[in-house]
């Protein structure tokens, strides 16, 4: 592995599991022009074929389509990389809120089998491994902002439990990977991240309001608009997951901005931004849904030499152009 200019560790070969996902294609392109070779595996429950089209015919990349929660190899004839994986990204997950709910017990087993198949392939072929968590493992905090030493507030049979636990499960699994056979594995717990490529009903708070503000709609927020999140815009994740696959860490480690926004001011935010004449309407909150979201991110800026750069407001701008031309075209 060696550095490129611009701090993007380079690896010959990365697979990112979820690889077609809003998150995993951004990880994706970023491998490809740092230099490595890139498989993509996903099994499109949740991801696109769209979201990697702009990778396809690229030298280098190659796209299996596959459920992690079955044994896999990306050296069986299937991919054509010229060397061995020396870098596993574990993104595949269902995401979002309505993603999670509908496929319940698909989210458990990608969490739990699909973890461990994709930890057996980096053991395979000796590649450092990075696990993709959520801030939703620190559940309703009572702890506030989140640090990573702090356990958490979970109901572990609650709705979305499915993805919480599953998430839990992973970051237990990758930890005993690392205890137990010396493994060169990490974690991190990624805050909420917003960008191109998010779906416009995939429930999440930043596509909602985008696509509901272009249409002329209500801006839909839940309770009382007070509960709190922490905005990354994608580039900035992606640069903070790359760092840590280019370290030695088991973490878990937080990526994500702590610059905190109301879903209130958000959904306000968004209504400038697109110049929208939308109103905002309240609806029931969620169960379980936390109350404040926030990370404490000094680990990530002390280990990683990481912090996020983007603003919001030049966040959201990106993002609003992209819905727009995806509404044109």
């Amino acid at each position: 592995m060696v550095s490129t200019p611009h701090s993007v560790p380079r690896f010959r070969h990365a697979v990112v599991t979820g690889g077609a996902g809003f998150l995993g294609s951004h990880l994706c392109t970023a491998l490809l022009e740092s230099g490595s070779e890139v498989t993509c595996v996903d099994d499109f429950c949740t991801g696109r074929r769209e979201n990697v089209a702009h990778l396809a015919d690229r030298p280098g990349f190659t796209l299996i389509e596959a459920d992690i929660c079955h044994p896999f190899d990306v050296e069986a004839g299937a991919s054509g990389a010229s060397a061995p994986p020396d870098l596993v990204l574990n993104f595949a997950s269902p995401a979002s809120p309505a993603d999670y709910l509908r496929m319940p017990l698909h989210t458990l087993e990608t969490g739990s089998a699909g973890t461990r198949n994709a930890l057996a392939l980096a053991r395979r072929y000796g590649a450092r491994f990075v696990h993709a968590s959520t801030s939703e493992a620190y559940g309703d905090p009572q702890e506030h902002p989140q640090s990573e030493r702090y356990w958490g507030h979970v109901n572990p049979v609650g709705p979305r439990s499915v993805y919480d636990e599953a998430k839990r499960f992973g970051e237990a699994l990758t930890a005993a990977e690392a205890r137990s056979r010396g493994a060169n594995v990490g974690i991190v717990r990624l805050f909420n991240t917003y960008g191109p490529r998010m779906r416009g009903y995939d429930g999440r708070a930043v596509p909602t309001f985008v696509r509901q503000a272009l249409a002329g709609e209500e801006l839909t927020v839940t309770g009382d608009g007070r509960q709190t999140r922490s905005l990354a815009y994608v580039d900035d994740t992606v640069r903070g997951v790359l760092a840590m696959a280019g370290s030695e860490l088991l973490g878990p480690v937080n990526i994500g901005n702590p610059d905190e926004i109301t879903m209130q001011h958000l959904a306000e935010l968004v209504i400038e931004l697109t110049g929208s004449s939308s109103g905002l309407r309240f609806i029931e909150r969620p169960s379980d849904d936390p109350a404040v979201r926030c990370p404490d991110i000094t680990l990530a800026r002390g280990k990683l030499q990481w912090e996020p750069t983007v603003p919001a407001r030049e966040g959201l701008e990106r993002t609003i152009a992209w819905f727009r031309g995806q509404a044109a075209g």
